[in-house]
């Protein structure tokens, strides 16, 4: 999308999950509900979704609209038993720079299913997704991490300057950016002040930036405030990453 000024003093935005809850007893695997509540939230904005257990994150649960409630939520397999779990709920793209919706549910339950159960799943876990011909090719994982590409951005310059900081409340996250695999940002530790980096696209192909976590801070996951500063122009990007996946976008050079 073409880089458009921000709005300005935008109200402050919540988030309140309201399933599960502390009463709730998930059955991994299986598929699970969540239900939640927000303030100042359009419902076409989006919302997206962690599971945690012991504070550290074991999966992605999903990136969904503001529909309040979504139904059949996968749970991976080999979820372990236990009375620790919580899901975090994390508001992406807020319109308001200075704030941005988070939540923790209270420690739930979650079972592992039958063994025959586990097994109707492995068929599920196996199918093979067709990707479509005309995708352009693009970097699918680093360092053994999944990459997630959450939007695609385009700039007239290939000299662009980027701001960093925590975005949130500042918990000791430390992180890298990368561009197209190759460090721009290494191993900084995230505060409430911008840290400004210079960069240079390829004009020749998609740029892939993404961010790379090196521990989940006390608030997991990393959640991190990048503006790009395309001339008078800018955008901010909002990137979230744990240790196993990391949240990435497209950069292109031209109209």
């Amino acid at each position: 999308m073409v880089l458009e000024r921000e709005m300005e003093n935008p109200p402050l935005t919540a988030i309140q999950i309201k399933l599960p809850n502390s009463s709730s007893v998930w059955i991994s695997p299986g598929k699970v509900k969540i239900e939640w509540e927000t303030k100042n939230i359009a419902a076409e904005k989006t919302i997206q979704f962690y599971l945690t257990k012991d504070d550290m994150v074991v999966q992605e649960l999903g990136i969904f609209e503001n529909n309040k409630f979504i139904d059949n939520v996968v749970l991976d397999s080999g979820l372990a038993d236990g009375d620790n779990y919580s899901v975090i709920g994390i508001e992406l793209f807020p319109d308001n720079k200075h704030s941005i919706a988070k939540f923790a549910t209270p420690f739930f339950t979650i079972k592992k299913a039958p063994r025959e159960e586990r097994a109707v799943a492995k068929v599920a876990e196996n199918k093979v997704v067709k990707v479509a011909e005309d995708k352009p090719m693009v970097r699918e994982m680093f360092d053994g991490r999944n990459l997630n590409y959450i939007n695609e951005i385009k700039v007239q310059n290939e000299n662009i300057r980027i701001n960093l900081r925590d975005h949130g409340r500042v918990d000791g996250d430390i992180v890298s950016i990368y561009l197209n695999g190759e460090a721009v940002v290494s191993k900084y530790l995230l505060t409430y002040r911008n840290k400004t980096f210079d960069i240079k696209l390829d004009p020749n192909k998609p740029n892939d930036l993404f961010l790379y976590a090196h521990n989940l801070g006390t608030s997991p996951p990393n959640t991190v405030a990048i503006e790009i500063k395309d001339g008078p122009l800018s955008e901010k990007i909002i990137l979230n990453s744990d240790l196993k996946s990391c949240e990435a976008i497209l950069i292109k050079v031209g109209n």
